[in-house]
């Protein structure tokens, strides 16, 4: 289980000008966005796909060296 480092947290609000009351009024969401734990990797789009396919693609068996 990860732990909060609770004390690195609040100095990080006050030294952003959070005062303590804003900082634990604070809901679930808008601590992740506050502390960028939101920025989770995004599920791959069509566009990512795309590039992925044109990158590496998919080989016929006589394409394959002989495997």
């Amino acid at each position: 289980m990860t732990r909060f480092d609770w004390p690195a947290l609040m100095r990080a609000a006050a030294g952003a000008g959070l005062a303590p009351a804003a900082f634990w009024a604070l809901t679930p969401a808008e601590f992740l966005l506050w502390t960028g734990l939101d920025r989770a990797a995004s599920p791959m789009d069509r566009a990512r796909l795309s590039e992925l396919a044109a990158r590496f693609p998919d080989l016929s068996e006589g394409e394959q060296g002989g495997k």
